[in-house]
């Protein structure tokens, strides 16, 4: 049985033109900037200078300066008083964020990173600096620990620099403590072979392995 539209049935489904809801148009809001996030506050980082890259950071601190003051709009200055170099956003910072990657950036130079390498931490943001120490992997005394750090450099550093080249990730040995600048996926594949060399693999074996995972990697990508 079929049921007849009563004529206010029919009237409810054909809403009239002159009553049609206009909704109000997309706020566009302009985004803030670094001092109007903090409430106009002033942002402040300082990173310690330890004293054997007292001399390495004169030299250089123009190539740390120039990046950090007219790129990423953001305040650096050298306290001599307490050894340390001092961060602080302007009111023109683009974004607050590049206070933080200045900070990273001046910490990986005091781990004795090269500033062309350590610029990287500017530019992209997928980028970590990673520190571990021998004693963390396996406990070494004596000749011992000084022929594990002969494995993990290789001679003439080729051990290190065929890691760094395979991984795209720089690595800094000093004394028993290891920092690897890289992507989150390349410092693990890093790690891995440095931790075999500790452990006492031979320099051969490890890059068979790195072959084949790097092989891996760059498929996946």
């Amino acid at each position: 049985m079929e049921i007849e539209k009563t004529t206010s049935d029919a009237t409810m489904d054909v809403v009239p033109a002159s009553n049609a809801v206009s909704f109000p148009g997309k706020p566009n809001f302009k985004p803030l900037k670094a001092h109007e996030i903090s409430d106009g506050q002033v942002q402040f980082r300082k990173v310690p200078v330890p004293p054997h890259r007292y001399t390495p950071l004169k030299k250089a601190w123009m190539e740390i300066y120039t990046p950090i003051y007219e790129q990423m709009k953001i305040d650096i200055r050298m306290n001599l008083k307490a050894r340390r170099v001092e961060l602080k956003t302007r009111p023109d910072t683009p974004d607050i964020s590049n206070l933080q990657k200045c900070a990273d950036f001046v910490h990986a130079f005091m781990l004795g990173f090269d500033v062309c390498d350590g610029v990287a931490l500017l530019r992209l943001d997928e980028l970590y600096v990673e520190s571990f120490e021998i004693k963390d992997v396996k406990t070494l005394r004596g000749e011992h620990l000084s022929r594990a750090i002969g494995r993990l450099s290789g001679k003439g550093g080729k051990t290190k620099f065929a890691i760094e080249n395979s991984t795209k990730t720089r690595i800094v040995i000093a004394d028993t403590k290891i920092h690897i600048l890289g992507s989150f996926a390349n410092i693990k594949v890093a790690r891995d072979s440095l931790c075999s060399l500790i452990l006492g693999s031979p320099a051969g074996k490890v890059y068979s392995k790195l072959r084949a995972v790097t092989a891996r990697l760059a498929e996946r990508f």
